[in-house]
């Protein structure tokens, strides 16, 4: 079964295990082994879509896992894979019992060959599927909120990766390197074409990175999408991926998920329904007036997630003044990745995501009216 998701750009796959790929990573099998677990059932075993390869389902002792893989770079190291484990380090030192930010259990890794295993959660599904179909409600947006807020307020550390975190790349709003080009696709290539010929979008990216140099930083995922986010059988929230985690602005986090609403609303325009959202033109029959109203309703439907998500965000960290300001410039940004993140594969570009875009042009070049729109304020009586 394939689905593409319109609130994460991203196909979520799961297909049957096929041998050849899982054979053709020993050091998979040899990790189980020496955790314990046996070796996965060739019978079972499925995987998910992904950027990185991955398995799940029961070993033959009865652990049902989760299994994925990153490449080590040339040298031998793995910073993907270590920057997950310093947030499985932190977590296990200062988050309490009961804390509202779980993660799937972590049952063992190898830097070295770059593979990691989870518990895998059962009967479980993607914040990006929930989202899809109406359930990823005011609740989960405020389980997401404390989540977040508590992983912010974690507190430094000098062993969490301090490297530039990813997107926007200030060099490719310049140019895209011939190596980038040539793994991108001709529509990826026209959306990154379309940031570097807006010269105000790039002047405003380039504030807003020179911003992260000067504000307090915290422990940030820095890969927050809906599809990180999974509700187990028992209802409750977890936040995982976490190979991009590192010290930066906290404000990324926060615009993300604000981001990916408003990248949700948008494909709500034009196909309330969930289907044809991967069609070139679908719902673009429609009249100006039209779209401005479902537009205009569509909005007004997914303001309060966003607002449920910041109030209870507050109320586990006290973000500092230009936070606001900041989340919501990131949540233009956002848009626009999502843009280049729906290009994968195609040769030209959705119009809806394009659509997305030029709503993230909007709130980036004017982010403190944005944030207020958005519902990023802060309590009366906050310094400012």
């Amino acid at each position: 079964m394939t689905t593409t998701t319109p609130t994460s750009g991203r196909p979520r796959t799961r297909q049957r295990y096929r041998p050849t790929e899982l054979d053709a990573v020993p050091a998979v099998s040899a990790l189980l082994d020496r955790l314990g677990l046996g070796s996965l059932d060739p019978t079972a075993v499925t995987s998910f879509g992904g950027r990185n390869d991955n398995w799940a389902g029961p070993t033959t002792t009865g652990v049902d896992v989760f299994v994925k893989t990153v490449t080590p770079l040339p040298d031998g190291g793995c910073p993907e894979l270590q920057r997950a484990l310093s947030f499985e380090e932190l977590a296990a030192e200062r988050l309490p019992s009961g804390s509202p930010l779980r993660s799937p259990e972590l049952l063992g890794a190898d830097p070295a060959a770059g593979v990691s295993v989870h518990r895998l959660l059962p009967d479980a599904r993607s914040g990006a599927e929930l989202a899809l179909d109406g359930e990823f409600d005011d609740e989960l947006c405020r389980a997401a909120g404390r989540a977040v807020g508590t992983l912010h307020g974690l507190g430094a550390d000098d062993r969490l990766d301090t490297g530039e975190a990813p997107l926007p790349p200030l060099a490719w709003l310049r140019a895209l390197p011939w190596s980038a080009v040539l793994e991108r696709s001709m529509a990826q290539v026209a959306a990154w074409q379309l940031v570097q010929d807006d010269g105000e979008v790039v002047a405003a990216l380039r504030r807003l990175r020179e911003l992260e140099a000067s504000v307090p930083l915290a422990p940030v995922h820095c890969d927050l999408r809906f599809d990180q986010f999974i509700r187990d059988a028992q209802g409750r929230l977890h936040l995982c991926d976490w190979e991009e985690f590192r010290l930066a602005d906290p404000a990324r986090d926060v615009g993300a998920f604000a981001g990916e609403w408003l990248f949700h609303a948008t494909y709500s325009v034009f196909a309330p329904t969930g289907e044809a959202v991967a069609g070139e033109s679908a719902g673009f029959g429609l009249g100006h007036a039209e779209i401005v109203a479902r537009g205009s309703a569509s909005l007004r439907r997914h303001l309060p997630r966003i607002g449920a998500f910041w109030q209870a965000y507050l109320e586990c960290r006290a973000p500092d003044p230009g936070l606001p300001e900041r989340a919501a410039a990131y949540a233009g940004w956002h848009l626009y990745d999502r843009l280049i993140a729906t290009a994968e594969s195609h040769a030209t570009l959705n119009p809806v995501a394009r659509a997305a875009a030029g709503i993230g042009r909007t709130i980036l070049l004017a982010p403190a009216t944005a944030a207020h729109t958005l519902g990023l304020t802060l309590p009366a009586g906050s310094p400012r």
